[in-house]
């Protein structure tokens, strides 16, 4: 980290053990995301009328290039009241090392991506002269579109074959697709 690690607490007394938790979860996320400028752990009691339970708050405000802040808040008072500090402070860096994991595979466009998922259908006719067409959906329905619902996509580039995600609306005489977009430009056949 570029800035030392910081960590408060808030009526809660300062243990060495959490202190070495948080230390060591931090150390952890530091050696996997390289690029963390910095993470400031705040631990504290929330003041509940229950006497019985030991509710506590964990706050983890980290951040990362190209200005991204990740905040991670773990309220025990809305879950089991009843989870040891340690657990509240391992589960919330165990959330905030898949927040850095989701961010970092945005960053390098990692998500994966199935084409054959996002087709909802293919263009089965075109007539050019009118201006419309039809999509065959993949439960095998036929979908009425018109030029001006097509984005993105010029309609005279427009192929039988093609895969196309669309919004279904009813329309006068039967389904029609409100949008159309282009998802797969290879041709079927």
């Amino acid at each position: 980290m570029q800035i030392p690690l910081e960590i408060s607490y808030r009526d809660v007394e300062k243990s060495e053990e959490i202190d070495a938790l948080i230390r060591q979860k931090a150390e952890k996320l530091d050696r996997m995301f390289e690029n963390i400028i910095s993470c400031r752990v705040m631990v504290e009691k929330i003041q509940l009328h229950n006497r019985t339970a030991q509710p506590f708050r964990v706050r983890i405000d980290l951040k990362v290039p190209p200005g991204h802040e990740l905040v991670v808040s773990r309220d025990s008072s809305r879950t089991n009241l009843h989870l040891d500090l340690g657990a509240e402070v391992r589960w919330a860096f165990d959330a905030a090392e898949r927040m850095l994991k989701e961010l970092r595979e945005k960053q390098r466009r990692d998500v994966k991506y199935h084409p054959q998922q996002q087709i909802q259908g293919i263009i089965e006719r075109i007539f050019y002269n009118d201006n419309t067409g039809f999509i065959r959906s993949i439960d095998g329905r036929e979908i009425f579109f018109h030029k001006n619902s097509v984005l993105h996509t010029p309609f005279e580039s427009l192929k039988v074959g093609m895969g196309v995600r669309f919004v279904e609306e009813q329309g006068e005489k039967g389904p029609q697709a409100s949008t159309v977009q282009v998802v797969d430009i290879q041709e079927a056949y």
